[in-house]
């Protein structure tokens, strides 16, 4: 930006237009030595970088010219994506109304239409030996529902039949109730890998977990 022009209306104002125009010529001086300071210094650097390379030629033959490729792009996580939309597209709801679906027995046991009562009946008996299980015991809701679904999810994808879920009998519940069996029995119902469930003998934990037969799934 230009400096303002100064003028004088008298001789007396002469003396501080001398000395304010000696002030901008010094400014100038100042701003123009800068200048030609960092032209040097960037001519420096210029020659220390072509003195530190050494001669430089251009390729005259193409054949000898290396092209790099670009980076190959990150692997994208697919099985971890698809794992996610599953349990996505599987997951649970606490709303599901699972009494219309229950056997009305003295333990309520469940069986998937197509289903007959033999298979109830064997699972009571113990025809089938319990392979895994899973105790949901000191689980919140939401932590007890996810569990529930990954354990199901594996079991049926490693092949096992029979597996056993603890659910507790709720006596140290408020009112001795015990919180997750309904749900439990809820959850298990909107699980297309379960086929059945009754209430384990008492052997195996009686009224607080649930005996359940999966459907056949491939071995890996």
């Amino acid at each position: 930006m230009k400096p303002a022009p100064l003028t004088a209306h008298s001789l007396q104002a002469l003396q501080p237009l001398r000395r304010a125009l000696a002030a901008q010529q010094a400014q100038a001086a100042e701003r123009a030595a800068a200048e030609r300071a960092a032209a040097a210094a960037a001519a420096r650097e210029r020659q220390l970088f072509a003195h530190s390379i050494g001669p430089v030629h251009a390729l005259k033959d193409a054949a000898n010219r290396h092209h790099s490729a670009p980076p190959a792009p990150s692997p994208r996580p697919l099985q971890h994506e698809l794992d996610k939309a599953r349990v996505l597209h599987e997951a649970m709801s606490d709303e599901f109304d699972v009494s219309t679906l229950l056997d009305v027995d003295d333990q309520l046991s469940f069986r998937r239409p197509g289903i007959g009562l033999d298979v109830t009946r064997k699972l009571r008996a113990g025809t089938w030996s319990i392979q895994r299980q899973l105790d949901l015991h000191g689980l919140r809701r939401d932590e007890a529902r996810e569990a529930l679904g990954q354990f199901i999810r594996l079991a049926h994808r490693t092949g096992l039949r029979c597996v056993r879920i603890v659910h507790g009998k709720g006596l140290g519940s408020p009112g001795k109730q015990p919180v997750l069996k309904g749900r439990v029995q809820s959850w298990l119902v909107q699980k297309k890998e379960v086929l059945a469930f009754v209430q384990a003998r008492p052997a195996d934990g009686g009224a607080g977990a649930l005996v359940v037969l999966l459907a056949p799934g491939r071995r890996r």
